[in-house]
């Protein structure tokens, strides 16, 4: 347990299961015809920006038609990895048994392999989310976000790895099933590390050739501006993907663990982990859909599967949920998390745990047992 979850009783464990589960079960029941309508307005939408963005970029030369077609495509790009791309893998809407919108068949607009991130990020991320020496998102590999994490001197300048890997996102996404950490330790097994490199090639370059290739030639003269715009697009669509990610799992007192904590974990002890190691970003419905709902972290985490059109009615009641039972539901506003995120690359970049920053723990309840000795616990707080 942590200081946070020390009131929790078995009992309160086995409840907190049984009522998310009636949540999920709830709308996994109500599936149907306006979910199914809403998926494949989005897809023609994407589309259709797409469409409308690479036609102006046939005018690339002219400022006005640069601007609009990049922002636009990049905004086309954005929709298409986030309330597309990462649902559709997620399984969101395998229910609606549409071969062309399914978790087995999605090929996404990223040099990512869909198979490889459903592995590095279905898998793994979601099974041992924010269990240290499990969770491969934890600083993904080359960030210290957490004093738990042990300093090295190469994490002093990781605001300019962070900075870089906004900006290349989806190379640092394409990389992370490697788990280079085992390739570093030569852990890996050789034939498997080959044949992911051969998928992440020919992924880049399927890409790299409609992006940097075949679009610019089509636009003729223009090849040097249009290839420009396709890359600012990227660009912009790598760097929005990567604050909305980290603004869900690393801001403010968002909790690590200990492996230990895996061991004979109940599923209500599973749930609360996700609801620990999770954050929303409060905003409207526009930044909600930019985000691809990830705006919701928590439920995410909590329902990975369900659709992320429900996130929204779901949320004030996973929220109730918490204040019932005394657990903090992390949210802000987009400009908080993105400060509060970056607030923690630069902290701990340097060697001090810096353990002031952490809040103090929370008071249990009125009438509640004390905690158990410190000495015991299994969890990093």
């Amino acid at each position: 347990m942590t200081a946070t979850t020390a009131h929790l009783t078995r009992a309160d464990y086995e409840a907190i299961a049984r009522e998310l589960d009636a949540i999920r079960d709830e709308v996994a029941g109500d599936l149907g015809e306006r979910d199914a309508a809403y998926i494949h307005r989005i897809i023609r939408l994407q589309r259709g920006l797409e469409i409308a963005g690479r036609a102006m970029l046939l005018a690339s030369s002219l400022p006005p038609a640069w601007i609009a077609g990049t922002a636009t495509l990049a905004f086309a790009k954005i929709l298409e990895n986030m309330e597309i791309g990462h649902n559709v893998m997620h399984g969101q809407w395998d229910w609606m048994r549409d071969s062309k919108i399914h978790s087995t068949t999605w090929e996404w607009d990223n040099v990512s392999p869909a198979e490889q991130w459903k592995h590095s990020h279905n898998f793994v991320h979601h099974t041992f989310t924010n269990i240290l020496g499990k969770d491969n998102d934890v600083g993904y590999g080359i960030l210290r976000v957490t004093p738990e994490q042990e300093w090295h001197w190469a994490n002093i300048p990781q605001p300019v790895y962070n900075t870089l890997l906004a900006m290349f996102f989806e190379y640092g996404v394409a990389l992370h099933d490697l788990e280079l950490n085992k390739i570093l330790e030569g852990t890996n097994d050789p034939e498997e590390t080959a044949a992911k490199l051969r998928a992440i090639g020919r992924k880049i370059r399927r890409q790299w050739g409609k992006d940097y290739l075949a679009f610019p030639l089509l636009s003729g003269p223009q090849f040097l501006a249009t290839l420009g715009a396709n890359f600012t697009a990227n660009v912009t669509r790598n760097v929005w993907a990567h604050m909305v990610i980290f603004c869900g799992h690393f801001p403010g007192d968002i909790e690590v663990f200990e492996e230990g904590r895996l061991e004979d974990e109940t599923k209500g002890e599973w749930y609360v982990r996700q609801l620990l190691g999770s954050a929303n970003i409060s905003g409207g419905p526009f930044l909600h859909l930019m985000t691809g709902n990830l705006s919701h972290q928590i439920e995410h985490h909590l329902f990975p599967d369900l659709p992320s059109n429900r996130y929204a009615e779901i949320a004030p009641r996973v929220r109730a949920l918490c204040e019932k039972y005394d657990l903090p539901y992390h949210t802000g506003s987009l400009a908080k998390q993105v400060g509060s995120t970056w607030k923690k690359i630069f902290r701990y970049a340097l060697p001090a745990r810096a353990a002031s920053s952490r809040p103090p723990p929370r008071r249990p309840p009125p009438n509640t047992p004390s905690p158990p000795d410190p000495t015991h616990r299994t969890t990093v707080r």
